[in-house]
């Protein structure tokens, strides 16, 4: 059972003015080292940082409670993003029953997120 949608689009450029700007700080402000170390291993890690960072909004829009940018991130599950969560956060979905799916999709100028928190059945 879909309890909730949330999806989120990023501009690549923004992304881009961002490291150019603020660098390293804002990427260890804004991600986890799993998702730097998928993303800084690319030619070009704008459209991936962009995609994970529309992944944090994508899920925040699901959840309840103010997050913040490390509490969820995206790992890869062989080729496949999967969000990651936090050891509180992870423990509090585990009780209550519910998991998050992601899709993660980018062209040239846009990256986009969208996260489903589901209930498995016979979940809380």
């Amino acid at each position: 059972m879909i309890l909730a949608l949330g999806a989120d689009l990023v501009e690549i450029a923004r992304v881009r003015r961002l490291l150019a700007r603020h660098g390293e700080r804002a990427l260890k402000r804004l991600f986890h080292e799993e998702e730097l170390a998928y993303a800084l291993a690319l030619k070009d890690p704008a459209p991936s940082l962009a995609a994970r960072l529309a992944a944090k909004e994508a899920f925040q829009k699901c959840w309840p409670e103010s997050l913040s940018w490390k509490s969820v991130w995206v790992g890869m599950e062989g080729r496949r993003p999967a969000l990651r969560f936090a050891p509180a956060l992870e423990a509090t979905l585990r009780e209550r029953g519910l998991t998050a799916l992601l899709t993660l999709s980018h062209e040239r100028t846009h990256a986009l997120a969208v996260v489903a928190l589901v209930r498995a059945p016979g979940g809380e």
